[in-house]
């Protein structure tokens, strides 16, 4: 029919989508082709660390990688327990020596274990706090 109106796009309905297979190429509306340059540097960061030393090599079951040369080191620990001290102490390809409780994941950084208490850090600034505190104290008293 000449004039009439172009359909909208229907909204999105599970059963089509369930039964009907896709048909040729995506459109430019595809959110894949959308966000095509939106994440260049992201994309680039990937790519780099892909070519980081030991990941052509393909690692193990779990890999955690080097905090300085990003490169890939094999990991072998039980969560439930302390952290392993037979892994490597130092990085294979960079030798930077790794801390046993922290490795970093693909996404993210583990902290196996907190360190040590606080507590001797804190305490001069709290000595030194009650004294001023009771310095305040000792001045209001005398002073009435």
């Amino acid at each position: 029919m000449k004039g009439a109106e172009e359909k909208p796009e229907p909204a999105y309905d599970p059963e089509r989508a369930r039964t009907q297979k896709s048909t040729g190429a995506m459109s430019d509306q595809h959110w894949s082709r959308t966000r095509r340059d939106m994440n260049a540097e992201e994309i680039e960061f990937l790519r780099e660390r892909s070519r980081a030393p030991g990941v052509a090599e393909g690692g193990e079951e779990r890999n955690h990688y080097c905090l300085d040369c990003h490169g890939l080191i094999p990991l072998t620990y039980d969560r439930r327990q302390p952290a392993d001290p037979n892994q490597p102490a130092h990085c294979p390809h960079c030798g930077t020596e790794l801390e046993a409780n922290v490795r970093m994941m693909f996404n993210w950084v583990e902290i196996d274990q907190p360190h040590g208490s606080d507590f001797l850090a804190i305490l001069p600034r709290m000595v030194g706090a009650l004294l001023l505190l009771g310095a305040a104290a000792a001045l209001v008293y005398y002073a009435l």
